[in-house]
């Protein structure tokens, strides 16, 4: 699996931005990843250093359009902590001024 194909995308909610401070960052990640090939996605995308990998399971939940009944994705996220020494990841664009 390539590096871009493991990571899906950032999560971004309040809980997330004020885990930034802690150095701690949240992806969604590929169903089928597994710890080791987390980390070793986040370090070649961004150029860091990982400290440790926390994988959540998020279950598929039931949901009902009408009388159409059907259930969401079953997803999986990582919280990635990095260590003191590493430099942060920027998941927006910075503007310089």
């Amino acid at each position: 699996m390539n590096a871009r194909d493991v990571i899906l995308r950032p999560i971004i909610t309040e809980a997330s931005m004020n885990a930034m401070d802690a150095k701690k960052y949240t992806f969604e990640v590929d169903v089928r990843a597994k710890k080791t090939t987390v980390k070793q996605a986040i370090e070649e995308i961004f150029d860091v250093k990982v400290k440790k990998v926390n994988i959540l399971n998020t279950a598929r939940k039931p949901k009902r359009m009408g009388r159409y009944m059907g259930y969401t994705k079953k997803r999986r996220k990582a919280i990635v902590t990095l260590t003191p020494e590493s430099n942060d990841i920027t998941l927006f664009g910075e503007e310089d001024e």
